[in-house]
């Protein structure tokens, strides 16, 4: 019997280490080759690809075309399936691949029509751009015939990747636009509190935001409350669902009088969840007519950050207002009213194909305003459609994008914001001698309302007579201060603007800007390395505003100890400290124990947390703590995070550190759910700043229902997902890093080891020659001989 056993057990390991090598192997096989030349049927000039040492493409073509197909073929060779799960969320097709669980998302998606659009935008585009756009879809499918399901690990789960299309590029502007405007949601959430919450206060969560009350007595009603909430509830969760998005940008420039060089100098760094791959892709990709170098996005054939030998460019949000709930009239199901009578819903079906289920079958509908997006909720409640400029027809931004590539100074440039029509986004250009900001996108023009609540429909009194772009929205040339500085607060304009430009009432807080000033304001005549040092400046103005307010409670024991480890703190949030941790548990906790008193969910509504928590402890916000001050609430909620800050790192508040909570992980989507491949599917590294911070490490701010501090609440989840420097001197000088690597294929070297680089503020230049080739890359045409 014993003999039966080994006999089985060594067959088995051999089946195993068998099974393990076939495994191997077909991993192997995804991983691209250190040198290759492929034939490229529509390249028409040879290309060369270098890749360096850290797997960044220096690539040589011969025109526009050729870098776009060569561009594609990278881009498909280190992160197709990135690109590929990206068409599919956008398209409403995730639940082909992971089944029920994504079905949310793909509902909201399909209903949204986001593919749709894109196929009806491609069609109005200029013929220069869709050459782009085809180009590069080529090089992509060369790439996907040469690789079929070995083009990345993922393609072995499932199957090979579908053909590319001009439409999948457009796709990912579409994916910015939401990702980056999300009012509506926050629409809803005021509906949802206004049937619990004082009329009065609903407008205080948002303390910079609106204090117009509703428009429609309805909106009050127990009936709406109950379908805002319904809704909010099967929309797809990022974070809390009364938040503004999760995303914010540090962007400024000085003008040659302010900088070291004689020549103005540019940083941006756009903050963005993160995840295994990140989101950008470096390159640098030089033709006979130009160069670019900076971040690309797979997906798309276009430099969206970075430089192109003239000028220098970079985004932030601008947090613009640019949706719109309208409570359509129902009249009977296949009709709604408006001011010129009865109107018959648009509808088409759409049809979810869902791995390991039944095929769910949707019908969509649209009023003049837009999608119907309460029927994702079911039919029986109040019927809201959704208006947003980013799905108007008309959507140019890819035109706008291949325009910015290409001009050559800022004035130049500037023609390209308002056909960048979506996202609305503050545009930060400089070339040799000039600085300006510019409002890119498209606002919208209210006959009446804020856009704050849910509006009534049926007629028309709050409908949208119109946009706004260009020279009507906020812009700035050449400003006599000599310097620019965005940090997603209301862009300081010194020009005049022609239209009364609104850009909505709910927007962030100047800490980090007015960080970036004082900064500049210290600095004389600002160098490059004084630029690259301020990207990761960990000293909160908004913690500095707080301290004097905290130092007045008094307390004992513990407490009194974790408190005196505040008194001599300047605000910065270092890893290594025990201050930041203190600091950020207790308003967390403060925060989330005057909400929960008031009767407003946690965590849902713990936003804006910077602004909200500032706001409590002035003289304005003091009647949220029963009309005191707030003293006893403060001495409570510290005393209840203190102990259960011990509970969690130990006894000794001194040696508690920031960076044993706050710790980024970057994600894959996939392998990290995983429990057998979590080791390869996510990497971690522990960091300092804060949401507050220029080096923003933003948490989610969200304590549990029970009002009890986690493990884990305290990750980093978004923050420089990228950052460069110029040098208008001389833009070979210019500094770059991404975050987490390259590489899309956790297997790659190339997938994390820009992290420690990254965590640390290190950056890499991107001159005229790389300093290390690691692989060598020749495309051919294939008519070549």
């Amino acid at each position: 019997m014993m003999r039966m056993i080994r006999r089985t057990l060594a067959i088995s390991g051999v089946m195993i280490a068998l099974a393990a090598g076939l495994v191997a192997g077909a991993v192997w096989l995804t991983l691209p080759a250190q040198d290759h030349t492929a034939r490229a049927g529509l390249l028409r000039k040879e290309a060369l690809i270098q890749f360096d040492a850290h797997g960044i493409p220096w690539i040589k073509a011969g025109s526009d075309e050729d870098a776009a197909f060569t561009l594609g073929y990278v881009h498909a060779r280190d992160r197709a399936f990135q690109m590929d799960l990206m068409r599919r969320a956008a398209s409403g097709r995730l639940s082909e691949l992971a089944g029920t669980a994504t079905l949310p998302l793909d509902r909201l998606m399909r209903t949204l029509g986001l593919r749709h659009r894109a196929e009806a935008d491609l069609q109005t585009l200029p013929p220069a751009t869709k050459a782009l756009l085809v180009a590069y879809a080529n090089g992509v499918n060369a790439r996907f015939q040469e690789k079929g399901r070995f083009s990345s690990p993922e393609f072995l789960l499932s199957s090979a990747p579908e053909p590319w299309s001009p439409v999948d590029s457009l796709l990912w502007g579409k994916s910015m636009m939401l990702y980056l405007s999300g009012n509506y949601r926050t629409e809803l959430a005021r509906a949802e509190l206004a049937a619990t919450i004082p009329r009065d206060r609903i407008m205080e969560l948002w303390p910079a935001g609106s204090t117009e009350k509703p428009v429609d007595a309805a909106l009050l009603s127990p009936r709406f409350a109950e379908a805002a909430r319904h809704l909010l509830a099967m929309l797809p969760q990022e974070g809390a669902r009364f938040t503004l998005p999760s995303t914010a940008s540090n962007e400024w420039a000085v003008d040659g009088a302010h900088s070291a060089t004689g020549a103005p100098l540019l940083a941006g760094d756009p903050h963005l969840s993160f995840g295994l791959p990140g989101l950008w892709y470096l390159a640098r990709i030089e033709t006979p007519d130009h160069v670019l170098v900076g971040a690309t996005a797979p997906g798309t054939p276009f430099l969206i950050i970075g430089h192109n030998g003239r000028i220098a460019w970079t985004f932030t949000t601008s947090v613009a207002d640019t949706q719109d709930l309208f409570i359509e009239t129902e009249l009977d199901p296949g009709h709604y009213a408006s001011p010129d009578g009865k109107l018959a819903y648009e509808t088409r079906q759409e049809i979810i194909h869902v791995r390991g289920a039944t095929d769910v079958t949707l019908t969509v509908r649209e009023t003049r305003h837009g999608p119907v997006i309460s029927d994702l909720a079911g039919r029986s409640g109040p019927v809201m459609a959704l208006s947003a400029t980013g799905l108007m027809r008309g959507d140019t931004a890819s035109a706008g994008l291949a325009m910015l590539n290409k001009a050559q100074s800022v004035q130049e440039a500037s023609l390209a914001a308002p056909l960048i029509s979506s996202p609305v986004q503050n545009l930060l250009i400089a070339d040799h001698d000039t600085i300006g900001v510019f409002t890119t996108g498209r606002l919208p023009l209210r006959k009446e309302g804020d856009g704050s609540w849910p509006v009534p429909g049926a007629d028309g009194s709050h409908d949208w007579t119109g946009t706004i772009s260009g020279d009507a929205l906020p812009h700035s040339l050449a400003p006599s201060s000599g310097r620019l500085v965005n940090a997603n607060e209301r862009l300081r304009t010194s020009d005049p603007v022609g239209n009364q430009a609104f850009l909505g009432r709910d927007g962030l807080g100047e800490w980090r800007a007015n960080r970036i000033r004082q900064m500049l304001d210290g600095a004389g005549k600002a160098s490059l390395d004084d630029f690259v040092t301020m990207q990761t400046d960990r000293r909160s103005l908004f913690a500095q505003t707080l301290l004097p307010r905290l130092r007045l409670i008094r307390a004992e024991g513990d407490t009194e100890t974790a408190l005196s480890l505040l008194a001599g703190w300047d605000g910065t949030m270092s890893e290594s400290s025990p201050a930041p941790l203190i600091f950020n548990a207790w308003m967390d906790r403060f925060r989330s124990a005057v909400l929960a008193k008031a009767n407003v969910p946690v965590p849902d509504a713990a936003v804006p947390p910077l602004e909200f928590s500032a706001w409590l402890l002035s003289d304005a916000g003091a009647h949220w703590c029963d009309g005191s001050d707030c003293t006893q609430q403060l001495t409570r909620t510290l005393e209840e995070t203190v102990h259960q800050l011990k509970a969690l790192y130990g006894p000794r508040a001194a040696e508690w550190q920031w960076g044993q909570a706050h710790q980024v992980t970057f994600r894959h989507p996939l392998l990290s759910r995983i429990p057998v491949l979590k080791l390869v599917g996510q990497a971690s590294a522990s960091v300092s700043g804060d949401d507050s911070t220029v080096g923003r490490a933003g948490t989610s701010h969200a304590i549990g229902a029970d009002h009890t501090l986690a493990d884990g609440d305290f990750e980093d989840l978004h923050g420089a997902s990228y950052r460069g420097v110029y040098d208008l001197a001389d833009l070979t000088r210019s500094r770059f890093i991404a975050a987490p690597g390259q590489s899309g294929n956790v297997f790659s070297p190339h997938a994390r080891d820009f992290i420690p680089l990254w965590r640390d503020g290190q950056t890499l230049p991107l001159g005229q020659e790389p300093s290390h080739i690691e692989a060598i890359l020749h495309l051919i045409p294939a008519n070549a001989p």
